[in-house]
């Protein structure tokens, strides 16, 4: 019997543990680590050309795709397949031996193309990788509309840049609508980025000064994702919960306990859990203190916004605050690697 952390935490609740943007090796490990699933995202081709283990890998692959389009965007997005296929086809064990409960990998493709068209045709295109690709979609108007015609496709979904508890809901209740329409629809699951969120906050409380408890804001996004998987419990919804961008260990730990899973990087999260080897102590179902809640509510609008039920509207997704954080970060990567292509394609 495996005494590893990850395993433990298995074994004594109902939280799984998935691994973000991995490398064949942290894969490797990962896998050997207790890992069920796998989120990979935009910046990933960025991080696989510039790793220092992956570089020379990454960019012989990339060597191979260029002769495929004069379209550097579309470059990437064919090498970026290629190099997810190959961690897919690490985890189709997992997928095979417990008949698709679990083993997915979710993938996320160009972050400046989000309207519905593309989404829509990168997601079915990406599906051909594997029985165990899992199309990722980011929740805003045109994800939204995407949505609707994959779920009617039945392509496993992971509905992501998910930060307010509306749009939960609307991931939840779009899907229940749909399947119920379908036989044997695919599974649907919405990533819970608590972990940016609260660096989002962080950044406003200290550009504006905010004088607020450290203790307090600590724990803001994750009141948000209690909030939010609360409501979806008690509401039925048959749709999974991944928390994700973690930014610290208790973006982990604080998730233990909960029917759900939490996709977590190797380097500086998962690999620091295992090394320090913590109790699996059930803390997801702790309730936070209507003083934590109060002070949020008054000094962070953008708190608020996201945790009332309706202090967004979808209209408004795309352009919340931790939103833009989020996807300003792939499209920085993604910009970078096709600079990367573009400068290879010149002969440098």
């Amino acid at each position: 019997m495996d005494t590893g952390y990850f395993h433990r935490v298995a074994r004594q609740t109902m939280t799984r543990f998935w691994i973000n943007n991995v490398t064949r090796r942290q894969a490797d490990l990962a896998i050997q680590a207790g890992a069920v699933g796998c989120t990979q995202n935009p910046s990933y081709t960025w991080k696989m050309l510039t790793h220092v283990e992956e570089g020379e890998y990454a960019k012989q692959r990339l060597r191979e795709t260029l002769g495929a389009s004069t379209d550097d965007s579309r470059v990437q997005t064919l090498l970026q397949a290629r190099l997810v296929k190959e961690i897919a086809a690490k985890f189709m064990p997992l997928f095979e031996k417990s008949s698709g409960r679990y083993g997915y990998v979710s993938i996320q493709g160009d972050p400046t193309e989000e309207k519905a068209r593309p989404i829509i045709e990168e997601s079915l295109e990406n599906r051909k990788l594997g029985a165990n690709i899992m199309a990722k979609v980011p929740i805003v108007v045109e994800g939204l509309k995407a949505l609707e015609t994959l779920i009617r496709e039945r392509t496993p979904i992971n509905a992501t840049e998910v930060m307010g508890v509306r749009q939960a809901l609307d991931v939840c209740e779009l899907y229940e609508k749909v399947s119920a329409r379908i036989t044997n629809p695919a599974p649907l699951y919405f990533s819970h980025i608590a972990g940016i969120y609260d660096q989002y906050l962080q950044d406003y409380v200290n550009k504006n000064k905010v004088d607020i408890s450290p203790d307090t804001l600590w724990q803001a996004g994750l009141a948000v994702a209690r909030k939010v998987y609360r409501m979806v419990k008690e509401r039925g919804y048959s749709v999974g919960f991944i928390a994700g961008g973690a930014r610290g260990l208790h973006h982990f730990t604080e998730m233990v306990g909960g029917d759900i899973s939490v996709t977590i990087n190797w380097e500086g999260t998962a690999d620091k859990l295992i090394e320090s080897d913590p109790p699996v102590v059930q803390r997801f179902a702790n309730g936070v203190s209507d003083f934590v809640i109060d002070e949020l509510m008054e000094k962070l609008p953008d708190f608020r916004r996201g945790y009332l039920e309706n202090g967004l509207e979808p209209e408004e997704y795309e352009g919340f605050g931790p939103v833009v954080l989020f996807r300003s970060m792939f499209i920085d990567s993604w910009e970078k690697a096709k600079s990367m292509i573009a400068e290879m394609r010149r002969g440098g």
